[in-house]
């Protein structure tokens, strides 16, 4: 196993992840399980237990109680299989017990029953989401978990939500793979079913790459990209699958580009990642989440920036624009840190997040910049 993998926590984008089960049988083709070189493992196996799982979650330097967003399983196996849902469960019930109101997120797409849901209705103090990952694609061969069981695990999910809240995760959209007319009125029915949706495009890694050359798959694109794809006319498409003119606060009703957008939105908060500094993320908001996040904005001082940059161990100057912090000779995890504490975005200067593109890889963006918006 690599060493990567037996680190149970890892520090994402959308939160402090918490990964002390491995092992999936699911075998969807474009899974990131292969960049860790894990994918034959089907089994899950536990590296850790769920108490020492807690432990090393909330003594983590990184963690900050009612602040930090954590994510669980979400790397190496899905938490709602049967093997894995008790560790789940309990992991929750842990951290429940200790008063904290972190935000957790929960990605699945498998089986999700009644009694599941009242298990996580009986958290009181997590501010906890449950994502259906749901892409609608047909190959067997690239994803052999029928969609329809993600289909029914969201209506059953956001028909008994109390406490939690629920989340269609639409991805990943490829387009001529699962952006048809009838995928797209597809997910619009399911977004019905969910008090958000977020949609976002593939991690296509050399590695995935190459699992996909082996078994001899379509190749969605020429080149491998660090960060996701999805191209600006799928985009498009999207967005004008789901505008409407029933609501102008709201033309685009729930529907998000970002994951920490969707789950403020469906727990009636400002953005905890600070998207709101990259204005044209913002452009298909509800008027009432924009109002959320502009009465939460809040630049941050620069010299406080500074000093705790410096303690993590940024190099160079540090700049604060109206978009976000940024730094130099910090990896992610630093990078998060500071995003999270400052409700502010903070990017590396190297690797610049270009307008409209936001933060994806430039495959299928023909200008640095985008086409103007019309």
């Amino acid at each position: 196993m690599k060493p990567a993998l037996a680190d149970v926590i890892e520090y994402r984008k959308s939160g402090l992840s918490l990964n002390w089960i491995v092992g999936c049988p699911l075998d969807c083709g474009y899974c990131i399980r292969h960049t860790f070189g894990n994918f034959e493992m089907k089994v899950p196996r536990r590296l850790v237990s769920d108490e020492e799982a807690v432990t090393a979650l909330v003594e983590h330097p990184y963690f900050r109680p009612h602040t930090t967003p954590i994510q669980l399983l979400n790397r190496a196996t899905d938490p709602m299989l049967p093997a894995v849902k008790p560790h789940l469960f309990t992991v929750l019930r842990r951290l429940d017990e200790r008063g904290l109101t972190n935000h957790v997120l929960v990605i699945t797409r498998w089986r999700v029953f009644p009694e599941d849901c009242a298990a996580l209705n009986s958290y009181e103090n997590l501010r906890l989401t449950v994502l259906v990952t749901h892409s609608g694609i047909d190959h067997e061969a690239i994803e052999p978990v029928d969609s329809q069981i993600a289909a029914e695990s969201l209506r059953t999910l956001y028909e008994h939500a109390e406490r939690y809240r629920t989340i269609l995760y639409w991805r990943p959209i490829v387009p001529g793979l699962n952006d048809s007319d009838a995928h797209l009125e597809r997910a619009r029915e399911l977004s019905r079913h969910a008090h958000a949706t977020v949609f976002t495009g593939l991690f296509y890694r050399q590695e995935i790459a190459a699992y996909y050359q082996a078994h001899g798959l379509p190749t969605p694109y020429e080149d491998t990209a660090r960060r996701k794809i999805l191209p600006e006319v799928a985009e498009r498409r999207v967005l004008d699958a789901f505008r409407s003119l029933e609501d102008v606060s709201a033309p685009w009703g729930a529907l998000f580009r970002k994951t920490s957008c969707g789950v403020a939105y469906a727990h009636g908060e400002a953005d905890y990642n600070g998207h709101y500094g990259v204005r044209e993320l913002c452009d298909i908001c509800p008027e009432k989440q924009l109002a959320l996040c502009h009465a939460a904005w809040d630049k941050p001082d620069l010299a406080d920036v500074t000093e705790s940059a410096r303690t993590l161990g940024a190099t160079g100057p540090v700049e604060i624009t109206d978009r976000a912090i940024i730094v130099e000779g910090l990896d992610e995890p630093p990078r998060y840190y500071l995003q999270h504490g400052y409700g502010y975005q903070c990017h590396d200067r190297e690797k610049p997040h270009h307008y409209r593109q936001h933060g994806r890889a430039p495959i299928g963006w023909p200008m640095e910049n985008g086409t103007p918006a019309p």
